[in-house]
């Protein structure tokens, strides 16, 4: 056998060095290395060890004993791939308020009215504020075990006692496990905790779901083998302003890791919101200038918006620009590829563009609607109110090519839009029913914004 010697290694991300230093070299964390000792190593050209079960041939494999099961929340389904896998471990990570908790008890709910046995474990509440909450949200069931602990020895012994298909742990950073060394929260026992429910997860089959905290800038607090360790990771996001609440997959072994599931904080709990895009726009039959219909992709959900945009002459060196829920820069290029391309005077007017809803857009392909609403405002030329737009515009005045077209004019058509606008280059085959005008650059797309193709721009 080898000699045993120590080695140092980040308690962040994982990076081992020889020597001990003040700063990671590979994730820049101050005071975070620590010496581990090193297991020796055996010698080369030694025995193998003989496994516990042999390994099998693959077709042998029984494949239903990792079928999902269903929550009964459809939304959640969505985003899970059809539902929880026994022996799985989700983390479901969101800001403080958001509505982790009541989702899950909702969850908790649908389980044990299925005929399974749920535990569940919170360690930030007491067993009677659960139970409240419960109470409003109707989810108060005979087959939802509840224990108010944060000591992981007694959790397993609670999973032990209760043999549950499902086990719930709010929050992870509250579990402290004995013997470890770190503060409660820490690094380290973040990661002994999280590594001995996985191991309970995968020996004893039982699906495992993890609230865990998210940090100011929004990512999963905990280091980042977090991630590593458990099966499925989901985000779940939400305005202060506003009910709507949206759970997005990170990381998904058992299923795609773009998918979005909507819900709708109420007073009585989560409600599934299968159709958002009512959300995002508003109902009008009328023309109004300044307002273009929009189509974006949150995953594989293409969703319907709305974007609105005011002009108001200034007397001020330097106009106001003002946006909600849109980038301000991309705003700003916009303003200036109207002003270069199309000769739309904008210097001397306040500008103000927003979304319908609280609706975020990251996306170019927003881009042709706001361009024209800024236009339709300033020039107080209304849209048609069945007209949707959807491409990016380059810097050329040019409309480019964007991802899933075809399923953003499938959208549109479903909600009664008769006009999508697009960008010629597209090759997808699109839905009939809906006029299709392909346009090349900004010009021609401001040319056919009227449900006959008009001869001057704006």
């Amino acid at each position: 056998m080898a000699k045993a010697r120590s080695t140092f290694r980040c308690s962040a991300c994982g990076h081992t060095v020889a020597k001990w230093v003040g700063r990671c070299p590979d994730c820049g964390a101050w005071g975070t290395v620590d010496e581990v000792a090193s297991m020796p190593t055996r010698a080369t050209g030694g025995g193998g060890v003989a496994p516990t079960s042999p390994a099998r041939p693959l077709t042998e494999i029984d494949a239903h004993s990792s079928a999902a099961i269903a929550t009964g929340i459809g939304e959640l389904d969505r985003v899970l791939g059809r539902g929880v896998v026994p022996g799985s471990v989700i983390l479901l990570a969101g800001e403080p308020g958001v509505g982790k908790s009541t989702l899950l008890l909702e969850s908790v709910k649908h389980w044990a009215r299925g005929g399974r046995t749920a535990l569940y474990l919170t360690g930030e509440e007491s067993a009677g504020q659960v139970r409240m909450r419960a109470e409003r949200t109707d989810a108060v069931h005979e087959n939802v075990f509840l224990a108010a602990e944060t000591d992981l020895a007694t959790i397993l012994g609670h999973v032990d006692a209760v043999n549950p298909s499902l086990v719930i742990v709010d929050s992870v950073q509250t579990v402290v496990a004995t013997g470890t060394d770190g503060v409660t929260g820490g690094v380290t026992q973040i990661r002994a905790v999280t590594t001995a429910l996985v191991s309970m997860a995968k020996n004893r089959g039982v699906a495992v779901i993890l609230v865990g905290h998210v940090t100011k800038d929004g990512a999963v607090a905990g280091p980042r083998s977090l991630e590593h360790l458990v099966d499925v990771v989901l985000s779940f996001e939400g305005d202060r302003h506003s009910t709507l609440r949206m759970v997005r997959g990170i990381k998904n072994r058992f299923g795609a890791a773009d998918e979005v599931g909507c819900f709708e904080q109420r007073d009585d709990g989560m409600h599934e919101v299968p159709d958002p895009s009512g959300i995002f726009r508003h109902e009008r039959d009328v023309d109004v200038s300044g307002s273009t219909a929009m189509v974006t992709m949150d995953g594989k959900r293409a969703l319907v918006g709305e974007i609105q945009a005011l002009t108001n002459k200034s007397t001020m060196a330097m106009p106001r620009r003002a946006v909600s829920g849109v980038d301000s820069a991309r705003v700003a290029m916009l303003i200036a590829v109207l002003q270069s391309r199309l000769g739309v005077k904008l210097d001397d007017q306040e500008v103000y563009v927003s979304t319908v809803g609280g609706m975020r857009v990251t996306e170019p392909a927003t881009d042709l609607a706001i361009a024209l609403a800024i236009g339709s405002a300033v020039k107080n030329q209304p849209i048609p109110h069945n007209t949707v737009a959807i491409g990016e515009v380059g810097l050329a005045g040019e409309v480019r090519r964007v991802s899933a077209v075809a399923r953003r004019v499938a959208e549109a058509k479903r909600l009664g839009f008769a006009h999508a606008i697009i960008p010629a280059g597209t090759d997808e085959k699109l839905p009939s029913g809906i006029r299709i005008t392909r346009v090349d650059n900004l010009a021609q797309a401001v040319a056919a914004k009227s449900r006959d193709v008009v001869d001057a721009p704006f």
